[in-house]
């Protein structure tokens, strides 16, 4: 059994060394510096190496010390982190056995669930581990699994990736060009376009598109992207006109390809969810880092190259908004980066992989890159790699391509060694790793130890479904009014085919119906032929609020585009039932824009919402909503004397707090160490001279000894020459020597093995004040303070109200969901 080191942030508990002659686990555990990570990691080994569990357990420690992550996961092994029973219970394991395995041992599910719980909990002690461990672990990170293209998981809406970038373009001109160049090779990826992305008349159309708006500080969005591709901003390409440089009639096919693209009703799985916005990925809003588990297997390879690459260039343009550091802030783990990473190839998931291997360390962000295929891996790409995990390797081939990799490492890191790698890597069996780090002295073959999650194998599409239901019930819609309504009281009465005819002083809008007839239907399960469209009266507002304090050097002015209901016949609205419309001045037009229907109707519309001086008294009721309801939250830490920044997002403060706090932690433990290293020297070299001293005291007693052998000769010698006297009182004198240098002995004895002691002593105390330091700074990420700022009613001020068409697809018996 290996005993558990002590719970030590900073340091990940990975295994133990391992004696490869005699096929022995030792006592003394692996620990690895998490700082080390920055210089990125490569884990190469066969399938049945053992090398998920490795990775697994890596990344559980990583968890452990509170480091975000961002996992991509193409075969589906990383969702088995979300299995983690703190009680290891049979019940727990039941629901995930697999009956296929169950059957292979002869055994009823059930039977195998008890013997999988029993195998868990007996392995986990093994190693020094309980259920109390994975209970902190649970506690301490928030696993979340998306699923890009999907909604088995979190969907993921790509979106975000087409933003336009906070900060001058000018100023950081060729990161953004790099970015867009990312973006638009990922897309003519999905739409299975073989032009080269930077010299193809596509790519240049669209390079230039994303460049032209970004520059003017708009997001795009695919029906901006479309509509631009059919009539560019732009009236030339290099020195010709567009129209030359690329035809209306190829633009318009090129839009199509898009347009059909986007008319699937797969792809909205694409445009719904989270945004791809790293620093809610890596931070809940309530300050706990999360462990996103990007699942992607159930993409084809164009879907797949398109995600990731999207992902990896998200990840660089965070990464370079941070400052620099030198622990480690934030991990990016790839489960197989197989074609991801070829050695000649260019696929578009290259140069930002590159990139971030080249340019991550000064931000804190690891890099650890996984795969069991090693031959075709560029490896002059992985030299920047400072931390190699080698496992068992199925060929001579692979052998010799993941050798010449370490090599190069080595020799990138400017080391050299005598080892016989050769060797070792043959000797390597299941869960035994060769492990090289640059930032120590010599590598160390080690066993890793029981990862705490239970190892399943690879989850399918159902069972994240599954996992991932109760984390989806939580999620609300924040984008507008309920999308889908049950029909539970008496709905409006739609009975006109003409709008409502108002006072000109009431500004009308209407909402695009873009949801077909069929995907309603679909939704809503009832006959295409009992749909109805109808067009629901509701008010929009744009508000813009400033929340000032100069004392703190807060001046924030903040949006509220708000879609609510008919006024009340109070004339009253209830703005906490609105929801947001973010994009208003292009979603709503001048008029209505849905397919031809043979059958539109219009609801009735409210009495206070007729003419100026209703509108006035919406105006009025909003602002007192607005002045009453709307705070600016900031948070702070005193101890650390940090505040939120304007305009800075809570997930992107405890970001920026977690990181500082780390820091802080990582000087205190460094200082600690370094002025006990000097006790520890003062120690040993005492030892060093108590072991001289015990050394020569023996070899005194030995002397003595021999000498007091030769005098009781010379006295029996001296019986027979008549000088007895002489020889008694010299045997006399030797053997009281010979005692004196045995008393020397033992005193050097003592001495030596309180100087030991005293060693023991200094680690143990050492020990203490280090998990001492642990504990106080992780006891710091509690003493979070939230102030709230509100506005002044002078600083509120309403941008536009007004009457908003907003269209549902209605049903006979009266369900509804909306027509957006």
């Amino acid at each position: 059994m290996v005993q558990l080191p002590p719970e030590k942030l900073g340091s990940f508990y990975l295994g133990a060394e391992y004696d490869l002659e005699n096929k022995k686990i030792g006592s003394d555990p692996i620990n690895y510096d998490a700082r080390d990570l920055t210089t990125h990691a490569v884990c190469v080994g066969m399938t049945g190496s053992g090398k998920t569990g490795l990775c697994i357990g890596l990344l559980e420690e990583a968890a452990m010390d509170r480091v975000p992550a961002i996992i991509i996961d193409p075969k589906g092994d990383m969702t088995n982190l979300m299995l983690q029973f703190e009680n290891l219970t049979p019940e727990a394991f039941e629901k995930w056995i697999n009956p296929d395995d169950a059957n292979r041992k002869g055994m009823s599910v059930s039977e195998y669930a008890k013997s999988t719980a029993d195998l868990w909990k007996n392995g986990l002690a093994d190693w020094g581990q309980n259920e109390a461990r994975i209970k902190t672990l649970k506690e301490t990170v928030d696993y979340t699994v998306y699923t890009p293209g999907s909604d088995a998981g979190i969907p993921i809406n790509i979106m975000g990736s087409f933003q336009a970038p906070k900060g001058n373009f000018d100023e950081d001109a060729e990161a953004y060009r790099e970015r867009i160049q990312g973006i638009v090779a990922a897309i003519l990826g999905m739409l299975n376009k073989k032009e080269d992305p930077v010299r193809s008349r596509e790519g240049i159309l669209l390079a230039n598109l994303f460049e032209h708006y970004w520059r003017e500080n708009k997001d795009l969005d695919l029906g901006l992207l479309i509509r631009s591709i059919q009539k560019p901003p732009m009236a030339q390409l290099g020195v010709f006109d567009v129209d030359t440089f690329f035809p209306e009639k190829d633009r318009f096919d090129l839009a199509m390809d898009f347009n059909t693209l986007v008319a699937s009703p797969q792809f909205q799985y694409w445009l719904k969810g989270d945004p791809l916005d790293i620093e809610k990925i890596y931070f809940t809003a309530d300050g706990k880092p999360r462990h996103s588990i990007f699942y992607i297997a159930h993409l084809s390879d164009s879907e797949r190259m398109f995600f990731v690459t999207l992902l990896l260039n998200s990840l660089i343009s965070w990464m370079r908004r941070q400052s620099g550091t030198s622990s480690l802030r934030s991990l990016l783990y790839f489960d197989e980066i197989f074609g991801y990473f070829p050695p000649t190839a260019n696929p578009p998931s290259k140069k930002p992989m590159l990139t971030i291997l080249k340019q991550a360390r000064a931000f804190g962000l690891g890099a650890v890159l996984v795969t069991q295929n090693p031959v075709d891996i560029d490896y002059k790409g992985l030299s920047n790699a400072g931390t190699w995990f080698i496992g068992k390797l199925q060929t001579e081939r692979d052998k010799s391509r993941v050798l010449d990799g370490l090599k190069g490492a080595i020799a990138e890191a400017g080391q050299s060694t005598d080892l016989d790698f050769d060797s070792i890597i043959t000797g390597l069996g299941s869960r035994v790793f060769l492990l090289h780090n640059v930032h120590e002295s010599q590598p160390v073959v080690y066993h890793t130890r029981w990862a705490m999650s239970y190892l399943r194998g690879p989850l399918t599409r159902p069972q994240i479904k599954t996992l991932m239901s109760e984390k989806k019930n939580k999620i609300s819609s924040s984008s507008t009014l309920s999308s889908t309504k049950k029909s539970n009281s008496a709905a409006p009465i739609a009975n006109s085919t003409e709008a409502p005819t108002l006072d000109p002083s009431v500004p009308v809008k209407y909402l695009p119906a873009w949801k077909s007839k069929s995907q309603a239907a679909a939704e809503l399960n009832v006959s295409s032929d009992s749909l109805k469209l109808v067009y629901e009266p509701s008010t929009f507002a744009a508000a813009k609020v400033r929340f000032y304090d100069g004392r703190k050097g807060i001046d924030e002015v903040k949006d509220f585009n708000l879609l609510s209901g008919s006024p009340d016949d109070f004339g009253r609205i209830d703005w906490t039932m609105s929801g947001r419309l973010d994009n208003w001045q292009s979603d709503l037009k001048d008029a209505p824009d849905h397919p031809d229907q043979t059958e539109i109707l219009y609801e009735d519309l409210s009495d206070n919402l007729n003419d100026s001086k209703d509108l006035k008294k919406i105006e009025d009721g909003l602002e007192d909503w607005l002045y009453q309801n709307k705070k600016l939250e900031l948070l702070s830490h005193k101890g650390l004397k940090l505040t939120q920044e304007s305009n800075e997002s809570p997930e992107a403060f405890m970001m920026r707090l977690e990181q500082l706090a780390k820091e802080k932690r990582d000087e205190e433990l460094d200082e600690l160490q370094e002025k006990y290293a000097t006790k520890f020297e003062r120690i040993e070299d005492k030892i060093r001279k108590e072991e001289q001293d015990l050394e020569q005291a023996e070899a005194e007693v030995q002397h003595r000894n021999a000498t007091q052998w030769i005098g009781m000769a010379e006295t029996v010698f001296s019986v027979f020459v008549k000088k007895r006297r002489r020889s008694i009182s010299s045997m006399a004198s030797k053997s009281r020597m010979a005692s004196r240098a045995k008393q020397k002995v033992r005193e050097s004895e003592e001495d030596l093995a309180e100087l030991q002691q005293d060693f023991k002593d200094l680690e143990r105390e050492l020990e203490a004040k280090l998990n001492e330091i642990s504990t106080e700074w992780a006891d710091s990420m509690k003493s979070i303070e939230r102030k709230e700022i509100g506005p002044r009613k002078t600083d509120i001020k309403i941008d536009a109200l007004l009457l908003a068409w907003n269209p549902f697809w209605v049903s006979s018996n009266g369900d509804r969901t909306s027509a957006r």
